[in-house]
Formats: structure tokens, C-alpha cells, sequence
């Protein structure tokens, strides 16, 4: 009988649009509330979006309000700022 193997959940960064595995992104999730937060789990309920750990990406999701975009509302520069320490630390 041959051994499964498990399948490697793939997401799409929302500043590169590169498909990678889901561990190595950030989740950002807009809670039913309406609001946005990094989700260091990966299960908290809402709207997730994905964006690599990297300050290009980062920037270029900014730049062209792609994470506002997925996220389908305004996010607040507090947002941001956390995401690009958050980049910074890894």
C-alpha cells in the first residue's frame, strides 16, 4: 500500500502574486467585526489575505492598496506599520 503524502497548502502573496506555501506568509484577516489584524495562527475566522515576509512586497501591496483590496476595506496605517515590524523581526 503506498504511504499518502500530505498535501502543502499553497496561498497567493497579494504584493508578488507568487503562489508559496501558506506557512511561509503572513495571514492579515478581517475579523466579521470589521476588524484588520495579523493572524499569527492562520485559523482566525474572517477575510484573510496573504503577503510574503518581505518589505518589497509589503510595500508594493501598499502602494497599490492590494491588501485594502482583498481585505475588501480601508486599513488603517496602524496596520501597516505592525505588519512591516513584524517583517522586520523574522
Amino acid at each position: 500500500m503506498p504511504v499518502k503524502t500530505r498535501k502543502t497548502p499553497m496561498r497567493m502573496c497579494v504584493g508578488c502574486r507568487e503562489m508559496k506555501e501558506k506557512r511561509e506568509l503572513l495571514r492579515v484577516v478581517r475579523s466579521p467585526e470589521g476588524i484588520v489584524s495579523i493572524d499569527h495562527k492562520g485559523k482566525a475566522p474572517g477575510r484573510g489575505a496573504y503577503i510574503c515576509k518581505s518589505e518589497a512586497c509589503l510595500t508594493r501591496a501598499v502602494k497599490q492598496k492590494q491588501l485594502e483590496r482583498a481585505l475588501e476595506t480601508k486599513i488603517d496605517d496602524s496596520v501597516f506599520e505592525r505588519l512591516a515590524e513584524e517583517i522586520n523581526a523574522d
